[in-house]
């Protein structure tokens, strides 16, 4: 309603990809069967990787707990289906590098046996931390690709003011339509995890941003929120990258969260409509996050569509069951196109905030080799943070990082729209997290060398305490040695005092003696 009653500035930049949707987005979500092993990596979200609780040889129940959260910058994992941990393991990781990370395996039965459910309550009854508690208990993080624990951001409500909870459905990265079909199928069930986030949070209104190229999608969720007057359904331009939650938060309320800040500032938490439907599902039945739906999609898939699968399931198996590859994929991706992370191997399970996986072909990827920049500013147009990725990349490539943080780097959202209408064909956006993945190694780096230095202190300064402890004894008995000869010669004193008492004594008694004598003798 507010966007009809306000001139909203209008979010620059963008670009328009080909959405490569349709084949996906017309079919049901089908359930992908049940993997014969399921790898479930430790860390799969944002913060610290979950510690183990199981041991090998154990029997484990689906949605049980079998690693927890040692912070709360953390998720705990669950096992997926029943089954018998084999190991505990490094297992390849969803990583361009492909390098190996921690994971527990279980080997399934086939049974699917779920563990015992407590009896859910009434959630709206419920206070605010005790749901997001419960939030975090289930393990939910961010599953449009954030990653970051859910129940961080919902505890937000405590801490400032939420005036709009901004449920993001917009789904802007092309060939993804899982959140499209989530929308279209549990539109009932997404509108009542909003209405429990708003009471988590206290916020005055929801609204539900979807790209104007999601009619059914668009029908389906106005249809679900008519009962309910504090939440409202906005249609957004299709502009890529219109999910990122700070264009989104312009789109919709237009307002413009500072550089460096957060959308609490401007009274604004973001959650992905996959997420409100994980904490639907956490709040109302008792259910972990253990599955999400997966666009499996690109050139090389025989029959792309969107697949409901358990977390740790391999990509192999989702392949699989979309009827298997066609050709070698020329770029294997977990996510989309442009934000997606390569892929090494088709062995990677998958994790919580995986939204997609594509086998893209050789047409489908830009092979053009980089040539010099020709200065033609196109990635300046482009860039939705009012960047000059240009100057930035010219900067990271002379080694010289700082200076791009100057430029901006930190606002850089890696979006990749600079590197999609470059000319040259240069590959801006891996410059910026190549330089983002070093900015954080020496932020890490120096956050050791603080704990080292306060560690060093500390050390220094109970060793003084002992010292000072150690002296003050020393000194003490130093003292009490000075005093005990005081003492003896008091005692001798005393002694030499009594000496006469006794010997007067002795004298009085010889004396009696001798006077008894005698008048035993005059008797």
């Amino acid at each position: 309603m507010f966007r009809g009653l306000l001139k909203l500035a209008p979010v620059q930049g963008g670009v328009h990809p080909s959405a490569n949707k349709a084949r996906s987005s017309a079919l049901h979500v089908s359930a992908a069967p049940i993997p014969p092993k399921l790898f479930l990596p430790l860390l799969q979200h944002a913060g610290a990787a979950a510690i183990p609780i199981v041991k090998v040889g154990e029997r484990v129940l689906k949605g049980q707990l079998i690693a927890l959260a040692p912070s709360e910058l953390s998720a705990p994992v669950h096992a997926s289906s029943s089954g018998t941990v084999v190991a505990i393991t490094d297992v390849c990781a969803a990583h361009p590098s492909g390098f190996n990370a921690p994971a527990i395996v279980i080997e399934t039965d086939g049974q699917d046996q779920w563990l015992p459910k407590a009896e859910a309550s009434d959630a709206f009854q419920e206070d605010a931390m005790v749901l997001a508690n419960r939030v975090a208990e289930a393990g939910i993080v961010g599953m449009g690709g954030a990653i970051f624990p859910a129940a961080v951001k919902l505890k937000q409500g405590a801490k400032h003011e939420i005036k709009t909870l901004l449920v993001n459905g917009s789904e802007c990265e092309p060939y993804l339509s899982c959140d499209d079909r989530l929308m279209r199928e549990k539109a009932e069930d997404i509108i009542e995890g909003a209405r429990l986030i708003r009471h988590i949070l206290k916020a005055f209104r929801v609204v539900i941003a979807i790209e104007d190229n999601k009619h059914e999608a668009i029908a389906a969720m106005k249809a679900a929120a008519e009962a309910y007057g504090m939440v409202e359904v906005e249609v957004v331009p299709t502009r890529y990258p219109m999910g990122s939650a700070k264009q989104l938060i312009q789109e919709i309320t237009g307002r413009e969260v500072p550089a460096g800040a957060r959308s609490t500032s401007v009274g604004v938490l973001v959650h992905n409509v996959g997420t409100v439907y994980a904490i639907f599902q956490a709040l109302t039945q008792g259910r972990p996050l253990i599955s999400r739906i997966v666009t499996v999609a690109g050139g090389c898939v025989s029959r792309p569509k969107n697949i409901e699968a358990l977390v740790g399931t391999p990509i192999e198996e989702l392949f699989k069951a979309c009827g298997g590859l066609t050709e070698e994929p020329a770029r294997l991706l977990l996510g989309g196109p442009m934000m997606g992370i390569a892929l090494t191997s088709t062995a990677v399970p998958i994790i919580k905030g995986a939204t997609g996986v594509l086998a893209l072909s050789k047409s489908e990827v830009q092979q053009d080799q980089a040539s010099p920049c020709i200065r033609c500013a196109s990635c300046v147009d482009v860039c939705p943070m009012g960047l000059m990725p240009l100057d930035m990349a010219a900067l990271i490539k002379a080694e010289n990082a700082e200076a791009a943080v100057d430029y901006g780097l930190a606002d850089c959202i890696l979006c990749g729209s600079c590197s999609y209408v470059c000319p040259s064909h240069l590959p801006l956006v891996q410059y910026f997290r190549y330089a983002k993945d070093k900015q954080a190694e020496k932020r890490e780096a120096a956050k050791k060398l603080d704990l080292t230095v306060t560690m060093s202190l500390a050390k220094q300064k109970r060793l003084e305490q002992e010292k000072a402890r150690k002296t003050a004894e020393k000194a003490a008995k130093r003292a009490s040695k000075k005093r005990r000869p005081s003492r003896r010669r008091g005692s001798e004193s005393a002694v030499l005092q009594e000496a006469p008492q006794e010997q007067k004594t002795a004298q009085e008694t010889t004396q009696t003696a001798v006077e008894h004598k005698e008048q035993e003798l005059i008797s």
